[in-house]
């Protein structure tokens, strides 16, 4: 379905659709529901304050929201946007011992790099040439110590890690749709039985962001705006496309990937480290179950606009509520919230076999957190396994 760009305006109320509007709430919710606690292992690995955590999810919320407004009103189909989940991942790892500033650079960088991409039409290029095993390896390894983690910390907590895991395998395959939200659900149903939560200092005024000053380096290069850019085109946007395509629509890549990179420059120094098409999530808004009326869909993304917003508006008092949650229950949720990620990443990396020695080496490597000449391992992940994969198809000549 190829949709025409529009001038932005209101859906008329021909187009408005409770089930629509529902799936739009529901999908932009389920990122805060799982993948938002990563952000809280990468302030505490880092040490960041309470102040970075909330301007830094007012950045997202509302570089995401203005995203899903404009693209969603423009061109009249179900497209959803969201921060950079596996690529947060990533930064747990990255961002301690490195600059502030540095980081915050990195973050433009890695902006700009899908600026470019975008507006030279290079993505689609970037997407043949790239391969996807090696891609996906380089986010299986930065995936799997959060999973690895979800067992670890099973010892702070017996009684939680079990029920909730058990819980996420049953409803995997029940209702895989909502299995992390009503995995969050359970946990939070097994701490309040159990444990003493507080939410007394909980901060309800409106929020208002931080700008930071950015520094640029070589060292930030390529260490984190390179592989941030790459896991937000393998494992976003990619799949993002490929879910809107099957489900008939022909969305306008090169122009979400622009406008995704322009966002997350103009947010960066916020502390927002990326925005992009969003992948798993999107599937809620863009099938039937939306509305039976595929040129309606669009409105549940216009509503997540509402809802993102709001969403940054009280990122302090999100930050305060998760902040009451013991580290091993957070620890838990983002292990869980990863593990389809992690399960689709190396089922891609190692389903080709011409291609299997050099994302597994990919792979080993950026898990192992090598550091070489104060580059990170998912550098040297793709460096060495795209060396392979060089090597190889050269002797096959």
């Amino acid at each position: 379905m190829q949709n025409q760009p529009t001038f932005i305006s209101f859906p008329p109320l021909k187009d408005w659709s409770l089930s629509a509007a529902v799936a739009g709430i529901l999908a932009s919710t389920m990122g805060y529901a799982g993948p938002l606690v990563i952000l809280f292992q990468v302030a505490e690995s880092a040490n960041l304050s309470s102040e970075v955590l909330t301007s830094w999810i007012w950045g997202m919320s509302i570089a995401s929201g203005l995203l899903c407004g404009w693209f969603s009103l423009r061109y009249r189909m179900p497209l959803l946007f969201a921060w950079n989940a596996p690529g947060s991942a990533l930064l747990v790892t990255l961002v301690p011992g490195m600059p502030w500033s540095d980081v915050i650079g990195a973050y433009i960088m890695s902006g700009g790099i899908l600026l470019l991409l975008g507006v030279t039409g290079a993505f689609e290029r970037l997407v043949n040439r790239l391969p996807l095993a090696l891609a996906a390896a380089l986010l299986a390894g930065i995936l799997v110590n959060f999973s690895l983690d979800l067992f670890s910390k099973m010892t702070q907590a017996p009684l939680l890690g079990l029920v909730m895991f058990a819980g996420y395998i049953l409803l995997r395959h029940l209702l895989p749709r909502y299995a992390i939200m009503l995995t969050v659900a359970i946990g939070v149903g097994v701490l309040a039985l159990n444990y003493d939560l507080s939410f007394q200092q909980v901060d309800w005024q409106i929020s208002t962001p931080h700008w930071y000053m950015p520094s640029f380096s070589l060292t930030a290069l390529f260490s984190i705006s390179i592989p941030l850019m790459l896991v937000a085109v393998s494992g976003q946007f990619i799949t993002g496309i490929a879910i809107l395509r099957q489900d008939k629509y022909s969305p306008p890549s090169n122009q979400i990937v622009a406008g995704s990179g322009l966002m997350s420059i103009l947010f960066a120094p916020t502390a927002c480290h990326g925005v992009n098409l969003s992948a798993i999530t999107a599937a809620i808004c863009t099938g039937p179950d939306a509305n039976p009326d595929p040129k309606k869909r669009y409105f549940g993304p216009a509503v997540a606009m509402l809802w993102y917003i709001m969403f940054g508006l009280f990122s302090a008092a999100l930050v305060s509520v998760i902040q009451a949650f013991p580290a091993a229950f957070i620890a838990m949720v983002a292990g869980i919230a990863l593990l389809g990620a992690l399960e689709g990443s190396l089922s891609t990396a190692l389903s080709q076999p011409t291609d299997r020695e050099a994302a597994l080496c990919t792979f080993l490597i950026t898990a192992s957190d090598l550091s070489l000449l104060g580059l990170s391992s998912a550098f040297w992940g793709l460096v060495i396994g795209g060396t392979i994969i060089v090597v190889q198809r050269y002797l096959k000549k």
